[in-house]
């Protein structure tokens, strides 16, 4: 039995997916299962990752699990998850912790390794969900904000992570980490113009006051964290951003393109543009 835990979101519901393709016996939790809309085959539980006291019954007879990362909460979690016996933990991280002193998925990663259990870490580059973020912008005036507009990153595709994650899950490799990227370097800039063109609406990036993106940032990450972030993105201004082979060494197919991206999410850009 495998254990989803977030598998509600982009990458969680993907990974619930290709394992049903699979064929193996999925369970899920969710704090009400009700709301989930998981396939049918899916065993949903009601728990809560925050709440160690919950997971009991949903840990009962699982081996394998992909874990969520909860910052600052994880702890008892992973607690609980060692004392039911599970014997192989897939957790996404991000590659943030490579550069980012105190990034709190730092403190998650540690607190598996402590836990005794064997693991896999996923460190993927940018989600390129995240651009989802951008619809209310485009929505109001055409123009997406931000800073750093010229910093190359290269986003992955949600598909793409939970490909790597059901790989993990399936070998159950101990101490593997998985740095992940996107097949391309892309700026904030050329997204923004790639998404104008497949929507077939004018769309332009405006660059914004870093201090005004920082404001936003601190909501959820330490402002110690959100400038080491900061000063990245600025270094990297006008730079190449690393592609790695990831995808294509542990899933045996190429990693999905950003214009593929909008192809799959095009949809939900029109359905909130009423295009």
């Amino acid at each position: 039995m495998i254990l989803v835990t977030g598998a509600t979101g982009n990458v969680g519901r993907n990974i619930v997916d290709e394992l049903l393709k699979s064929g193996e016996q999925v369970r899920a939790i969710a704090r009400d299962p009700a709301k989930c809309a998981l396939p049918s085959e899916v065993e949903v539980l009601a728990a809560d990752l925050s709440r160690p006291e919950t997971l009991a019954p949903a840990l009962r007879g699982v081996d394998r699990l992909y874990l969520w990362p909860v910052f600052g909460e994880l702890r008892g979690a992973v607690d609980a998850i060692a004392r039911a016996g599970v014997q192989h933990v897939v957790m996404l991280s991000s590659e943030a912790v490579t550069y980012a002193a105190e990034e709190p998925h730092i403190a998650c990663e540690k607190a598996v390794v402590e836990s005794g259990m064997s693991w896999t870490f996923l460190r993927p580059s940018a989600f390129m969900s995240n651009d989802l973020l951008w619809i209310p912008q485009i929505a109001e005036d055409g123009v997406v904000h931000g800073v750093y507009g010229s910093s190359a990153m290269a986003p992955i595709h949600e598909r793409d992570i939970a490909a790597v994650a059901v790989k993990s899950l399936l070998a159950a490799e101990s101490g593997r980490i998985h740095a992940i990227t996107g097949p391309q370097s892309l700026s904030q800039e050329e997204r923004v113009r790639m998404l104008g063109a497949a929507l077939g609406i004018p769309v332009r990036f405006q660059e914004v006051p870093r201090d005004r993106v920082r404001a936003q940032m601190v909501h959820y990450l330490s402002g110690f964290v959100a400038d080491q972030l900061l000063d990245r993105r600025e270094r990297l201004q006008g730079a190449d951003a690393e592609v790695l082979p990831t995808v294509d060494v542990v899933t045996g197919r190429p990693a999905y393109t950003y214009a593929e991206w909008i192809t799959h999410h095009e949809a939900e850009f029109r359905s909130a543009l009423q295009l």
